[in-house]
Formats: C-alpha cells, structure tokens, sequence
C-alpha cells in the first residue's frame, strides 16, 4: 500500500472540509447553494467522472478481467453489507427513521467522490478504475435495496424500474464501460480528445466541491448533537473500525484458501471500502422521502469528519494482517 499518497490524500480533504466548515458560517454556502452544488456534482460531475474513470483505462486482458470480477463482486460485497446493515442497526429499532439510516448508512459509503482520490493513493490508476465498477452496483442496488429499506413499513415509497436503469450513476456506468469495449483492438473505438478532457475537467470538480458540502454540512450542527450522543460513537465506530477490519479478516481467510496471484489487491480495495465514510445520497434521499435529514446529515458528516483519522489507521492494521 501507497501509504506516503494515502497520507496526502487524507490531509488534502481535512484542508477542504475545513474551508467548507468556514464557508458555510461566512455565509458563502448556504441552504440554496449547498443544494444547488450538489445537484451540479450528482447530474453534472458524477456522470463524467464515471465514463472518464472507465472509458480512460488502458485496454488489455488484465484491466478485462478486472472490470467483469469487479461487476459481481460488487454485487456481493454490497449484499453481505446490507445483511450486516440490517442486524447492526436493530439499536435503534425505537426510532424507525434512524433506523433505516443507520441500516442505510452501514450498507453505502461514499466510494466516489471520497473514494476515487482514496483508492487511487493506495492501488494507483487500478485502483480507480476497480472504483468505477464498484459504482455500478451501488447505483443499483442504491434504487433497489436501498429504496426499500426506506420503504419498510411506508405504502408511499415504492420501487421504480425506471430509478433502477434511469439514474445519474447507474447510465453513465453502462455508458462508459461500453465505450472501454470498444477500445478493443478489434474494433479501436477512441472518444474524440476534445471530449476525453472535458470530461476529464468536469470529473475534477467533484471531490472538492462534494467534500466543501460535507464541511458546510458539519457547520450545521452543534456540537451537542454530534459529540453527545451514544448512537452516534456507536455508529461511528462500527462503520470506520469494526467494518472494515471484519472485511479485512474475511478477506484473509480468502487469501488463505485461496492462494491465487492478485486476490492481495482486491483484499486491500474491499478493506478500503468499506473504511469509508457513509454515502451523501443518504442525506438526499432521506429529504426527498421524508425521513429524519437531521439525523441523516450528522451520518454523513461525522463519518466523513473522523474517517480523516480513521482511515489511515485502520488500513495500517489491515495491511499488518494481510500480510500475516
């Protein structure tokens, strides 16, 4: 592991969640802009950093076997983590909207906007471009599981097929791994340079101005609400310590049984993963379906807030069990 970038990548998102905690009580972000700029990241930025992180990487036969390996890993990585989810988060079974966050929470990290620049420190360009398959079933499984999670006990939230195929995540993922086949020999498919780098510069806004949200998201709050309240260390260190560190001894069973070259990389991708902190769509859908966005937000922003010193740590105990 990269553990120098790591490093460099961790303190530049400190410097950015903190210049968004200052924006946000100045007055340069408020509810309208904050609203706004995530708008502008989801449909916007997202989309883009999505096809450019596929459509980018070098065509050969390893970068192949990684995309196929890494469509249905992701789907059962995001499963085992929902099953989890749903057990871990029964301490709150007396609120039935923190509840469904929570389970929410546990089950979808930020493995984009947060995670690209993360998985990229540790794994280099392989890294990012397993990320942008990961993405795919999260975008999935975030209009199918995750819908119904915040549907239990509700008539008025329902599933959709057209949110499942029709979203901001899931058509610019089918979109860019179509356009990476293509650059198959056989056919030699390039996108035209001038649309590579525009797409290039519109990917580069979405970590800083996400994670100047996430800083303007914990401006907020008060500290009452984020430093007293057991729920919270609960969740807290379930998420950025226990997760992960069950992931990486599952892992380590895996590599032991099965002794096959590169099975490290992925062990070291899904320790990753699941160290990060939990997804902003948590906050989005909980407003747009009427759940507790208070509570949503906290989520979202002391997860983000500690994963600053969590992440470095707890991937520095992962790789001392890795290679035990």
């Amino acid at each position: 592991m990269n553990f120098d970038a790591l490093y460099v990548v961790v303190a530049t998102l400190m410097v950015i969640i903190a210049v968004g905690f200052l924006c946000r009580k100045v007055g340069i972000i408020n509810d309208v802009s904050s609203k706004n700029l995530s708008k502008l990241v989801l449909m916007v930025g997202q989309p883009a950093m999505l096809i450019y992180s596929m459509s980018s990487a070098e065509y050969n036969e390893k970068n192949v076997n990684i995309a196929w390996t890494m469509l249905w890993l992701g789907f059962i990585y995001h499963g085992a983590l929902a099953v989890l989810g749903y057990f871990l988060a029964l301490p709150y079974k007396k609120n039935i909207d923190e509840e469904k966050i929570s389970e929410f929470s546990f089950m979808f990290a930020n493995c984009a906007f947060i995670g690209f620049p993360i998985f990229e420190a540790l794994l280099g360009p392989t890294g990012l471009f397993m990320a942008s398959f990961l993405v795919f079933s999260f975008n999935v499984l975030l209009w199918t599981w995750g819908l119904a999670i915040f549907g239990r006990k509700r008539n008025d939230i329902k599933l959709s097929i057209k949110k499942i195929f029709l979203n901001f995540g899931t058509v610019p993922c089918v979109i860019g791994f179509a356009l990476y086949l293509l650059k198959d020999p056989a056919i030699g498919f390039e996108l035209p340079v001038f649309l590579t780098k525009a797409m290039g510069y519109l990917t580069n806004i979405c970590t800083p101005i996400s994670v100047l949200i996430i800083g303007a998201l914990i401006a907020t709050q008060s500290p009452k609400r984020i430093f007293c309240s057991w729920k919270l260390y609960y969740f807290n260190a379930i998420k950025l310590f226990v997760l992960p560190l069950l992931v990486c001894l599952i892992s380590k069973v895996i590599l032991i049984l099965v002794p096959v070259d590169g099975l490290y990389m992925y062990a070291v991708f899904a320790t990753a993963a699941a160290a990060l902190p939990s997804a902003a769509a948590v906050t989005m859908m909980s407003e747009t379906h009427g759940l507790d966005s208070v509570y949503s937000s906290v989520i979202v922003g002391t997860t983000s807030l500690l994963s600053v010193l969590s992440l470095p740590l707890t991937m520095m105990i992962a790789e001392q069990i890795l290679k035990l």
